[in-house]
């Protein structure tokens, strides 16, 4: 969609909005206004450039007739070029999940109790991260390990008062995150290497995600710690099966089976969604010789070196010794420079 376009929609949204019969309906009126706040960075952006340029003009008329407006028609040309590269980089299609909140999966994975108590350390870098942007967390399910660690753990981390932009700054952290160091279960002082994942999804609204009843498996049994012991007396744990994808979401944190299967059913609407936009993003791209490329979030994404106190992010290059203050939740440069990739590639795909 072009300029004029966005321009000519962004009029029709203030014309809709401002109709009180469209309130009515909450749904359509919280569409129209996403849409709504989407566009205005854009058009704003353009009235600004567009003002400029008019007072550029006036200014250059002026200034040939008094010198004293040239200073005036330098600094306002010297803003043409910010803007028209602000506005260059606000057409450019966003990721439409970058408004929504997450759901982020941390699994155990080569080094056995090392993985996991890496796992957790994982968690806790996520957690203080969240806590600096002000976002809000919650512990959904969580498979706990022998020395403190997770086999398994699955967070919400929730932007406050609906503002959105948790996808946007996290959506690059899906992958195999890998450590180098000594481990609490090593004897000699030897380094060693191990690995744990983690996996990203959009959270899903029920609006976003159809699920037929007809289509779910639901098992309960009773909750489990460390080893395996048994950690109630009730069938609280829930696993859920969805028959046509096949995909298995347990939970077991809660007390209460049924809020163990709102948890599960949360959890199970990200991953269909994810798995939905996966496939027309795989179909979108054979039908076009050309698309633009994000930022790959394949294996080995990322190394964190105790002994050299080093974080590497090997898909953009990143490289800081400053791990201990990444893991303390400081993980601001390392998102910038996979947010500063991504739109470099994103630019030369439009240019």
């Amino acid at each position: 969609m072009n300029l004029d376009e966005l321009l000519k929609e962004y009029a029709e949204l203030e014309t809709k909005l401002a109709d009180p019969s469209v309130h009515a309906d909450q749904n359509q009126a919280r569409t129209l206004g996403k849409r709504y706040a989407e566009l205005t960075p854009i058009v704003n952006t353009y009235r600004e450039l567009q003002r400029v340029r008019e007072d550029l003009a006036t200014a250059k008329e002026l200034a040939a007739e008094d010198p004293a407006f040239a200073e005036e028609a330098a600094e306002l040309e010297g803003r043409i070029g910010p803007l028209e590269e602000r506005l260059k980089k606000l057409l450019i299609p966003r990721d439409p999940n970058d408004d929504k909140d997450i759901l982020m999966e941390i699994k155990a994975g080569e080094g056995g109790e090392e993985s996991a108590l890496f796992a957790a350390d994982l968690l806790r870098m996520y957690l203080r991260y969240a806590e600096r942007e002000g976002w809000k967390t919650e512990i959904i399910s969580a498979q706990p390990s022998e020395l403190g660690g997770y086999k398994d753990v699955t967070i919400a981390i929730k932007s406050r008062n609906g503002q959105g932009g948790v996808w946007s700054r996290l959506k690059f952290e899906g992958g195999v995150h890998r450590v180098q160091r000594v481990p609490v279960t090593e004897s000699q002082g030897r380094i060693h290497t191990s690995a744990a994942g983690v996996l990203v999804y959009p959270e899903a609204e029920e609006i976003d995600v159809q699920i037929d009843p007809n289509d779910l498996r639901i098992d309960v049994f009773r909750s489990s710690g460390p080893g395996g012991q048994s950690v109630n007396t009730t069938d609280s744990a829930v696993r859920i099966t969805h028959i046509p994808t096949g995909v298995v979401v347990t939970c077991q944190n809660e007390k209460s089976q049924l809020q163990n299967k709102e948890a599960a059913m949360r959890i199970l609407r990200a991953r269909l969604l994810a798995m939905a936009q996966q496939e027309a993003e795989a179909a979108a791209a054979a039908e076009r010789k050309s698309q633009v490329r994000t930022v790959d979030r394949s294996e080995r994404i990322r190394t964190y070196n105790f002994p050299e106190n080093r974080i590497s992010d090997h898909r953009v290059g990143f490289k800081a010794y400053n791990l201990d203050q990444v893991l303390d939740g400081d993980l601001s440069a390392v998102i910038q420079a996979l947010l500063d990739a991504e739109m470099a590639e994103k630019l030369a795909a439009h240019s």
